[in-house]
Formats: structure tokens, C-alpha cells, sequence
């Protein structure tokens, strides 16, 4: 905290402190209620910072999540509150979450993504070029040793590395090609083999 964020932070505990001795030397003989509402809204200021605090907890155990049906060789995704598709694959071993881009002809990973799946990015050799919605884009070629979806494991995977500022690693056709069907139905996208 610099300087200026602890004379503000000391500035409003001051202004508290005053505005809660006024209120209770106020009205002195209801003290005992006074302490009672104290206590309520301290413990609902207590749960709405639990609250914000364990919101992605929270929220990851409300939404949805991805479904694998091995028996039946489904696999079924919810639509998220963006619009889009997302699943969680094994690459090399490691988690990665890919946005699922049907329009995408390729497999795209973030920097981070690779590094996570054992690519260097260093020693990647970014000479090939991916057009997209926002232009032109370096990318690397690499070969995804195995790539697991539940029971489903494919090798030698095609992708390719992107170093720029992208988001989110990209799940394209080259993968999803790989499944017999692919629907989208009532809010969930259905990859069958």
C-alpha cells in the first residue's frame, strides 16, 4: 500500500469509528438492540464478503460442466453464459481448457497452454501464418504427442502455437474432425464416436 491509500484507508476508519460512537451514545438506553443490529449487519457484511470471495467456487458447482458418457462414446458439453462451448482435454498429460471454434480449421494453443502441456515456446519456430477474425497471426506448428478427452486418447495431434495476446487456447476441426458427429442441441454440443 503506497502512502495515499493508507491516509485514506485511516481517514475512513476514523469517519466509522466517530459515526458508530455517535449512533450509540445517541440513544444510550436501547444499547442492548443497538448491539443486536451491530451483530446482524456484521454478519451480513461478513457473508457478502464470503460470498465474493468463494464466488468461483461457487459458481463451478452450480453451472453445468462437461459430461462424458464412455459406454455410449458421447461426449457432452453446456453452452456457457458467453454463448460459447468450452472443454477441458489432457494434452501431454496437463489440463487445458480450449474454447471449442468450429470455424476454426486448426488447433490453436496460448504460450501458456504449451508450456503447461511441455512445449518450449523458445525453441518453437513460428514461421507459418493463421488468418483470423482480427487479422493476420504468427503461429508455430507442433505435433501433440497424445490428447485425451475422457476415454477418447488421439496422437499426433496437429496444432499449432499462437504468441500473441490470445485469451483462451482454440479446440478447431482438425481435433473436433476427428468425431463421427458433432450437434448442437437444446444449449449442449454432443461430440459422438
Amino acid at each position: 500500500m503506497c502512502d495515499f491509500e493508507i491516509g485514506n484507508l485511516l481517514y475512513l476508519v476514523l469517519l466509522g469509528s466517530a459515526l458508530v460512537f455517535w449512533a450509540f451514545v445517541q440513544n444510550r438506553e436501547a444499547l442492548g438492540k443497538k448491539m443486536q443490529a451491530l451483530a446482524a449487519w456484521g454478519l451480513i457484511f461478513l457473508g457478502v464478503i464470503a460470498a465474493v470471495g468463494l464466488w468461483e467456487d461457487i459458481r463451478q458447482t452450480v453451472r453445468p460442466s462437461q459430461a462424458v458418457f464412455a459406454e455410449e462414446g458421447r461426449v457432452v458439453l453446456p453452452q456457457e453464459p458467453d454463448g460459447h462451448f468450452y472443454v477441458t482435454l489432457d494434452v501431454n498429460e496437463a489440463p487445458v481448457r480450449f474454447m471449442v471454434d468450429t470455424g476454426a480449421t486448426g488447433t490453436v494453443l496460448t504460450e501458456r497452454d504449451a508450456e503447461r502441456a511441455g512445449l518450449d515456446p523458445a525453441t518453437l519456430a513460428f514461421y507459418s501464418e493463421a488468418r483470423t477474425a482480427n487479422g493476420v497471426i504468427r503461429t508455430a506448428p507442433v505435433t501433440l504427442d497424445n490428447v485425451r478427452l475422457g476415454p477418447f486418447l488421439d496422437t499426433s495431434v496437429p496444432a499449432y502455437v499462437n504468441p500473441g495476446e490470445m485469451e483462451q487456447s482454440l479446440l478447431g476441426m482438425s481435433y473436433l474432425g476427428r468425431f463421427d458427429s458433432l450437434q448442437i442441441r437444446q444449449g449442449e454440443l454432443i461430440l459422438e464416436r
